[in-house]
């Protein structure tokens, strides 16, 4: 009776798994965060989403459900800790520079973001990890450190390289997509960084896309720009997994 017990179990916490959705709390160094975890299936590949500047919020829950949609689990996390969501310039500044200025909390908070995606079962071992803006440059930082994952993909993500860091530790396939008005780090520098090192890498810079060009609903979507970015990083998925 223990082992069947066991077994089924098992079973309902296997099916409560691949049907669940939602927000999740989880912790580093004491400090509280939450996430938004989508479970497409057992052993789907995974998604690591990282935010823009103004934290987690429903447009990276949107995007969270529309790669459920294609069979892609994805755990979006949260770098700025539970319930800080910030709204007015400032403080979305503040957030950003506490941890652009602090490089080895960042990649704590991402380590342990993925520790936290293993312990709930999901595919580490097949992920790419994505990022807009702010989350974009945390995806190259993650990257420098020499995590081994199958790619890293930015959408209008900050390309600066902090001083000290290159590229000599990079693992899996690049796809950075970038603006050609972004007005944010020299594209050429990451692009010497990613060539020295011998990264595999594809660099797409679109014209008549403002930064922030895939934000719904906002003075800068692009909407040409999105779908065709988008669909091209359905295609890196695709090629890599």
């Amino acid at each position: 009776m223990k082992g069947l017990s066991l077994a089924v179990l098992s079973l309902m916490m296997g099916v409560a798994l691949e049907a669940f959705g939602g927000s999740v709390d989880y912790e580093v160094n004491g400090v509280a965060f939450e996430g938004y975890l989508e479970n497409a299936s057992a052993d789907a590949p995974l998604v690591l989403l990282i935010h823009d500047w103004d934290g987690l919020t429903d447009y990276e829950v949107k995007r969270a459900g529309m790669l459920k949609e294609l069979g892609y689990s994805v755990f979006a996390i949260d770098l700025y800790g539970k319930g800080i969501r910030p709204t007015e310039l400032a403080d979305k500044k503040k957030c950003m520079t506490m941890l652009t200025g602090d490089r080895e909390k960042m990649r704590a908070y991402m380590v342990k973001a993925l520790a936290f995606a293993e312990e709930q079962g999901l595919n580490t071992d097949n992920c790419v990890v994505m990022g807009y803006c702010f989350g974009g440059t945390a995806a190259l930082e993650l990257a420098r450190s020499g995590e081994e994952l199958k790619g890293f993909a930015t959408f209008h993500g900050g390309l600066g390289l902090p001083e000290g860091q290159d590229y000599s530790k990079v693992k899996g396939e690049y796809l950075i997509m970038h603006s050609i008005t972004d007005g944010m780090a020299p594209f050429s520098q990451l692009a010497e960084g990613l060539e020295k090192a011998g990264v595999g890498a594809q660099l797409i810079c679109y014209a008549g896309a403002p930064h922030g060009w895939t934000v719904f609903d906002s003075t800068r979507y692009a909407e040409k720009q999105d779908g065709e970015s988008w669909n091209l990083f359905i295609q890196y998925l695709e090629d890599l997994f």
